[in-house]
């Protein structure tokens, strides 16, 4: 019995070491990629006039019925903010066929979630394990871990999505100097309309310089949004759609 318990003992604290050194390793990792869109990782490496998902595929791999997705989460959240973030997991699995699986250490491809600088991610899957960054306290509630979740999954922000000039209209000129969060990209908006509502909108002040609005809708200038507190109906259409999870 001694001897069982300590083994169990080191294995704890081998964990702990581990994931400890891990944390550290991606905080340089992290520092080593440059932000896109406000809250998108891309590696230094990449190309950036190439989206990485159009260079090698994003998309989780899907088997049989279900797309699973290995994660961790850092030692160095509370029990409480571990609850935020896995509330938001589970929500994700509720409407679609995405699973979050604890993952076991032995697979290639998981995403770490680990109170860094901000809220980021990357986009879509990467090679190996990837980072999404939920900054104490300001990125720990449910809306914020289900769009950074998103955007792992492989979802852009919802104002950049190739015909928003129909929907939306830029006010470059009330944007701060050297932000490029509305720069327009190709993207598949899988059959679904543009969605005010959605959690990838950003709000109609997102990076003002002058407290005027940023963004506008075509329809009507003073239609205002950008609280979304959950996904979407057309949120959740999506991911159902890119991961074909009706079918099996």
């Amino acid at each position: 019995w001694f001897l069982f318990a300590s083994a169990v003992c080191f294995s704890r604290l081998l964990i702990v070491l581990l994931l400890n050194l891990f944390q550290q390793v991606s905080v340089f990792i992290v520092t080593e990629s440059y932000i896109f869109q406000g809250d998108i990782l891309v590696p230094k490496t990449t190309n950036k006039n190439a989206d990485p998902c159009v260079v090698k595929g994003c998309l989780w791999p899907k088997h049989g019925r279900h797309v699973n997705v290995p994660y961790v989460i850092s030692p160095y959240y509370t029990q409480e903010e571990r609850n935020i973030i896995l509330t938001a997991l589970w929500s994700l699995q509720w409407t679609t066929c995405i699973r979050f699986v604890q993952n076991s250490y032995n697979t290639r491809d998981f995403i770490y979630f680990i109170p860094l600088n901000g809220c980021r991610s990357n986009m879509g899957r990467q090679d190996g394990g990837q980072y999404i960054s939920l900054a104490r306290p300001g990125c720990l509630s449910h809306r914020t871990v289900q769009h950074e979740v998103l955007h792992a999954l492989g979802f852009n922000h919802e104002q950049v999505r190739s015909d928003r000039d129909a929907y939306v209209k830029i006010l470059f000129e009330n944007i701060k100097e050297g932000k490029f969060e509305f720069r327009k990209v190709e993207t598949n908006n899988l059959g679904t309309p543009y969605d005010f509502k959605s959690v990838m909108q950003y709000g109609k002040y997102a990076f003002s310089k002058n407290g005027l609005p940023t963004i506008v809708a075509q329809f009507n200038p003073n239609y205002d949004w950008g609280r979304a507190t959950q996904m979407s109906a057309n949120d959740i259409a999506r991911v159902n759609r890119l991961y074909q999870c009706s079918e099996s």
